[in-house]
């Protein structure tokens, strides 16, 4: 290493404390502002994977609303009125989010007018669909009707 320093606990810092040598819980490691920001870049996806990965991302992803709130505002642009019955009746972010994420994302495949030559209910995609209220459909029919 010439003329380069090593971090102060060098290697040692970015090891496992079991002795298996594997990379080190960074979330344990960085102040809670930082792991937050470093959550913050993920999907929605990719946020619920992380908060799997373990007991302490679970508790950092969790109790962060903030992470939670970025991605429902998002969803918001298509499921406003659903996100604020949700918010009106309590709800916390992440379950708000939870609940209107994939009716969001069916709900602007239609609005976008993916659907729109579709021949028969059997040529929908299956795994595409999601269950909606009345007002929901009335919403796609009007987008339908001003194309």
């Amino acid at each position: 290493m010439d003329g380069e320093r090593a971090a102060p606990g060098g290697p040692a810092l970015l090891r496992s404390g079991r002795g298996g040598g594997g990379p080190a819980d960074f979330v344990a490691l960085l102040p809670p502002e930082v792991s937050s920001r470093i959550f913050s870049d993920l999907d929605v996806e990719s946020l619920c994977h992380a908060s799997a990965t373990c007991k302490g991302w679970h508790r950092v992803i969790e109790g962060n609303d903030r992470l939670w709130r970025h991605h429902c505002l998002s969803v918001r642009a298509v499921c406003q009125r659903e996100i604020d019955c949700d918010r009106g009746n309590g709800y916390s972010w992440k379950i708000t989010l939870l609940r209107n994420y994939w009716k969001s994302k069916v709900k602007q495949e239609w609005l976008s007018g993916k659907y729109s030559n579709i021949p028969s209910q059997t040529s929908l995609p299956e795994k595409s669909m999601y269950p909606m209220d009345v007002d929901t459909w009335g919403e796609i029919l009007e987008a339908e009707l001003e194309r």
